[in-house]
This record gives structure tokens, sequence and C-alpha cells, in this order.
């Protein structure tokens, strides 16, 4: 499957495909069929304008509820989402796709972890090829999300109080190109990592495809530096040891020697990798401190016919010029594409659990 083949390379080309787009405009996405609401959360501001007036820009997800945002049948491949809400703390949203009748979901996380950026209280933008994160809270996706019978997206909110949510999902009705596969994207979190344990991105996937991408939000829990870990990519059967191994965190990443510029770090983003955030930038090596890390595999993915495991180590400095396994507060996103749907998603952890704190 080509990835991100809607590219300018390709938009010359006159195609036998249908633009669609679900929002709270348009629940079902139907043809000709936006706009026409004369209910919802603008109806009050648009009293002296009526139908066709932004009625309906969002919904509100009631606390402790599952909001459907998108339920269409068909076939086609989802283009872009643009996404952003009114809650007043990072991960009280739980955002949710579903693929072909599945029961299970193929993306389960965090509204702000999906979009690479887990806690949005001080903004930072993201500018990469498939995600933006833009001036206030816009979250925006371009990932390329095939479907052959119907997709069902979902938002939870696990908090104790109601949420707005203003979103569009754009997609295309179209005939598949051959063998695309389907999307997914599972959290993790772990905090702390237990001492001299690594740090598991992505487990207990089988079936043929490719590795796409890596989120990770890291919290450092000790002075000085925290990035020596390798990544390490377990590929159809690897055991004890694996076919790819990274040199370093920061290498992963795409930076190196510890993104120190001057002192400090420094925080940049590419169209494929980036240190998008760093919590507390006037200090270097210095414990309690957040990162947020994409990378993502667009050129060049991580191939596997079988099944694929990562981890990550968490690795620093100690006394004697020597290597140091971190107790680190770790979360991560991991996307790839395969021929089936994984239903091997681990168990979502808790409110409290996931609170940034």
């Amino acid at each position: 499957m080509e990835l991100l083949n809607g590219m300018l390379s390709s938009v010359t080309k006159i195609a036998n495909i249908e633009t669609r787009s679900i929002s709270a405009e348009n629940f079902t996405g139907e043809k000709g069929k936006g706009g026409m609401a004369t209910e919802g959360t603008g109806t009050d501001a648009a009293r002296d304008l009526g139908q066709g007036w932004k009625v309906s820009p969002s919904v509100v997800v009631k606390a402790g509820e599952t909001f459907t945002l998108a339920d269409y049948r068909g076939q086609g491949m989802i283009k872009h989402i643009w996404i952003t809400d009114s809650a007043p703390r990072p991960r009280t949203l739980i955002l949710r796709a579903y693929w072909d009748n599945s029961e299970k979901p193929s993306i389960e996380a965090p509204l702000g972890d999906f979009f690479a950026c887990a806690d949005f209280r001080e903004y930072r933008q993201l500018t990469s090829l498939p995600v933006c994160v833009n001036p206030k809270r816009a979250f925006n996706c371009y990932w390329e999300m095939p479907f052959y019978k119907n997709f069902k997206f979902t938002i939870e909110n696990i908090s104790a109080e109601d949420i707005v949510v203003y979103y569009q999902i754009d997609f295309a009705l179209m005939e598949l190109p051959e063998n695309s596969g389907y999307f997914h994207a599972q959290f993790r979190r772990v905090n702390p990592l237990p001492y001299k344990d690594v740090y598991t991105i992505l487990d207990n996937v089988k079936g043929h495809g490719q590795y796409v991408g890596t989120y990770l939000f890291w919290g450092v829990n000790n002075n000085g530096w925290w990035g020596e870990g390798e990544i390490k990519f377990y590929l159809d059967g690897d055991k004890e040891f694996p076919t790819v191994c990274g040199t370093g965190t920061e290498d992963y990443f795409c930076g190196s020697w510890n993104f120190d510029i001057g002192g400090k770090y420094a925080e940049f983003c590419t169209p494929y990798a980036g240190l998008a955030k760093v919590g507390e930038t006037d200090g270097l090596y210095k414990a309690n401190q957040r990162f947020s890390m994409y990378r993502w595999h667009l050129p060049d993915p991580v191939y596997f016919k079988e099944d694929i495991k990562v981890t990550i180590q968490a690795l620093g400095w100690r006394s004697g010029k020597r290597y140091l396994p971190l107790q680190d507060d770790i979360s991560s996103v991991a996307f790839w594409y395969q021929d089936t749907i994984c239903d091997s998603f681990p168990q979502l952890p808790d409110a409290d659990y996931l609170e940034i704190i």
C-alpha cells in the first residue's frame, strides 16, 4: 500500500472518487445534507438567522458517556480528521475507531496522545506531514485510513464534567488500492517503569504489515541525561535479539547529542520527526521534565510479514561513567498498518492512571 498517496503528484489525476464529510453539521455524511440542523449548540447564537447559519457546530459529550462521532457504511479512505475540545486537562477524552464491523477498536488512545500532543496545557505548534497541532488546540491528522465495509469513531469522556467537542472527518468513497491495510494506533503507559525493565511500545501483533510511527511522552525522575536507551524492533519470530536496533533515544527521533544546543534542549519539528515540546525549557538534565517526541516512518516503514514487537530502553548515567536504568514515566502511541484487524490491545488504564500530574 502506498501511504499518503494524496500528495501533489496525484492531485492532477481525474479519478472516480466522491468526497464526503462527517461533523456536527452532518452526522451521517450524506450528500447534500450538511448545515440542515434546526437545533444544536449554536441554536441560541443563530436565533436571528435560522437554519443554515451554524446551528450545530459542536457536540456536548456528557461526563462518563461515550459519543459516536461517526458511523458510516461503505468503502473508501479517511483522508483528514480535525478535532478540538473544551477539556480543562489532558487525557479526559478517549478516541476509538472501528473498521468493518469489528467490535474491537483499531485506534484506542487519549485524544491528545493520538495527535502527538499528550499535554496541551502549554502550547507548542507541531508541524509534520501526517499530524499538525495548530493554535489554540486544533488537532489535525492526515493518516490514510482505509475501510472496506464501514467505519465508526467514538469519543469517551472519562472526566466528571461535560466537554464540548468540535470535529470533522473527511473521507473519500472509492475503490481501494490492492492490499490496502487497516490503520492501527495503540496507547500504552508505565509509571514508573520498574528498575531494569524495558518499555514496551508494541507487542502481540500478528499479521503482515508495516510500522509507520511512534509518539513518546517521557517524564524523567532523575537528574542527568535520560536518553541513552536503544529502540528495538523484533520482527517475524525474533526472540532474544531484534533485527533492528537503534543507538539511542534522541537518535531514533532523528536528533543527536542529547538535543542539547548551548546548554538548553532544542525543540524542533520536521515532516518526519521532532522533539515538539519540552516542559521546563529553561533547564537541562533536570528531574521532573517532560518530553514530547514523534517519529513517522513514512519514507522508511518497518515491514513485518508475521509479527512485530517494539521496545525502548530507559537509560541514563550514574557515577563512574556507568549506565543507569531509569524508573521514568513513559507513555506512547504506536502507529501501524496490517492486513487484518488486530484484536490484542492491552487494557486501557483508568482515569487516575492516565492523569498527567
